[in-house]
């Protein structure tokens, strides 16, 4: 009897959790045009940002940062108009081995102590459809300033029941070469084109 009741508990809290999967699924609404007006600020956790760069020829070398931070101006009304700052700290590159990690970190590679951001500032946006746009910008690393573009896809919005704010998703993808900013370290064996990767969400001011 003991063990049809827990097998009954069980398979109750099993239901229970189930349901609220369902519950605490937004109604997320597609397209810049369906978004909300805002400001809005990164959700750290909720957003990665990895890098993947040529590694011999033979593989994809692939790391991240775990630390970045980010704002956006929205107005689905002139989407055009819109507006990001992200910086990424270089002290929290990771890639998955704490020595190594380390000597990126250090003066031959990011040099953090004395570079600790890298910034990318919008200067326009070129919409490409009712979903993507690009945001063309500054990227200031190792002191030096380049241009990047930062093809974004808006993934949708929607009030977020776990934070009580009203969010927007992205994904965004650029790619440029480390050369420009001063690492030319070992080219062409680890490869001079960088692409970046970012998933993210957006918490819009109260």
């Amino acid at each position: 009897m003991n063990h049809l009741r827990s097998f009954s508990f069980l398979l109750a809290t099993l239901f229970l959790l189930h349901g609220c999967g369902y519950l605490l699924q937004p109604d997320v609404q597609q397209g810049m045009a369906n978004l909300e007006k805002g400001e809005y600020e990164l959700d750290p956790r909720h957003t990665t940002v990895l890098f993947k760069v040529d590694h011999l020829g033979l593989s994809k070398f692939v790391g991240r940062f775990n630390r970045v931070d980010a704002s956006l101006d929205f107005d689905p009304a002139d989407p055009a108009a819109a507006r990001l700052t992200a910086v990424i700290y270089t002290a929290s590159i990771d890639v998955n081995d704490a020595d190594f990690s380390a000597t990126l970190a250090g003066r031959s590679w990011f040099n953090s102590e004395r570079f600790p951001e890298a910034r990318f500032v919008t200067r326009a946006v070129e919409l490409v459809d009712g979903n993507r746009a690009r945001f063309i910008g500054d990227l200031t690393m190792l002191g030096v300033t380049a241009p990047i573009a930062l093809d974004v896809h808006f993934n949708g919005g929607a009030d977020n029941m776990l934070t009580g704010r009203y969010t927007l998703g992205f994904s965004a993808a650029a790619r440029f070469k480390r050369s420009q900013f001063g690492m030319d370290q070992y080219i062409p064996a680890v490869g001079d084109d960088v692409d970046v990767e970012v998933h993210a969400e957006f918490l819009r001011h109260e």
